[in-house]
């Protein structure tokens, strides 16, 4: 079945839906659903903040009566198994739609196939692939844990006129000003988890938190890579960790000292795990429902994950401070660029540019 004029257009609008919700949605995916009528969207839903309910509920609930005899346009194939919450699929039937239009083909395999199935045995009308390329972006951290195995890793630098991302012994150095700054927050926002190691930790003592007005509920998980547990009880990190969580990773192995750190980190809110290496690590985090992880460490973290062959997306933020003497060189510049990585866009923030990288699937 040939796809409509609109359908692009409608689908295009689901997609950019969906990105509302991206980074509160774990275990599940952020999905845009939009009921068309006569040419006139008369329902939308996008996945709640906790992954429930799905979109495709709340987009018929917005519609109402209007929903019968119209068009569903969904970024991300419906559900056709019980979990915690009815199929979508059956609650698309049950809605009266006359035809389902969906971006990606869901690659679960209690899903895959199933739920366009149920449609089309219902008598609906199914359309699967539009917009496929834009659809598949939209939800990249997902489908990475589907297929994978392992979240979706984003490794974001900022990188001096001079190719250093800081100073030996000064900790967090200004590179990038106040609009390029706003971008991180934002792209912290659409994240389930941020992660540096306990060199960053120790030097800035940071928060690790969305710190726009107005968006600090959407701050992610944040990880620390601490094979000592060094993170001092003291930090901020620490003292934040009952109100949003943080995982610290040991090394693995044991002794009295090693003991003592984790339980006193536990005493005080914070998450121990052990792991024997990064590949590890990100396998416990998508078993744990995490889509997306965005890797703030230093240079040596930085080319951990990059020597690691994990890195999908690189966001260099390129500033124009030069650090001078005593610069610590940033593992990526525009020319040392990874040859796998293709330049995908390129913006100016102010007097700063970042250029987004991604390595093609």
């Amino acid at each position: 079945m040939a796809a409509a004029p609109d359908d692009e257009r409608f689908m295009a609008a689901a997609i950019r839906l969906s990105q509302w919700n991206l980074g509160r949605t774990s275990t599940n995916p952020s999905v845009g659903c939009v009921i068309v009528r006569d040419g006139v969207i008369v329902g939308r839903g996008v996945t709640a903040e906790g992954g429930r309910p799905h979109a495709e509920p709340q987009a018929l609930a917005d519609a109402g009566e209007k929903a019968r005899g119209a068009t569903a346009y969904v970024t991300l194939e419906p559900c056709s198994h019980h979990g915690k919450t009815p199929p979508c699929a059956e609650a698309l039937i049950a809605g009266g739609v006359a035809r389902v239009v969906v971006s990606v083909t869901d690659p679960d395999e209690r899903v895959s196939g199933r739920g366009l199935g149920m449609l089309e045995a219902a008598g609906i009308e199914v359309e699967s692939g539009v917009l496929e390329e834009e659809g598949r972006k939209a939800l990249t951290g997902y489908l990475t844990r589907q297929t994978k195995g392992r979240p979706q890793v984003i490794l974001k630098l900022a990188v001096s006129q001079d190719g250093m991302i800081g100073r030996e012994g000064e900790g967090q150095v200004a590179i990038t000003g106040p609009v390029a700054r706003a971008q991180v927050q934002m792209l912290r926002a659409e994240t389930d988890a941020i992660l540096v190691g306990i060199g960053t930790a120790l030097a800035d003592d940071p928060e690790l938190t969305v710190r726009l007005p107005g968006l600090q509920q959407l701050s992610p998980i944040r990880v620390i890579l601490d094979r000592r547990l060094e993170l001092p009880l003291g930090s901020k990190l620490v003292k934040t960790a009952n109100e949003l969580p943080v995982i610290c990773i040991a090394g693995p192995g044991d002794d009295g000292a090693l003991s003592g750190r984790r339980e006193a980190l536990r005493a005080a809110g914070v998450e121990v795990l052990q792991s024997e290496d990064l590949g590890a690590l990100l396998f416990a985090l998508a078993a744990r429902g995490t889509s997306s992880l965005l890797v703030e460490g230093g240079a040596q973290i930085a080319r951990s994950f990059l020597d690691l062959g994990v890195i999908d997306e690189i966001w260099l933020f390129r500033g124009d401070v030069v650090v001078g003497t005593g610069g610590i060189p940033s593992p990526v510049t525009p020319a040392r660029l990874p040859p796998e990585f293709v330049l995908e866009r390129s913006l100016a923030l102010g007097p700063d540019r970042l250029e987004i990288f991604r390595r093609p699937d």
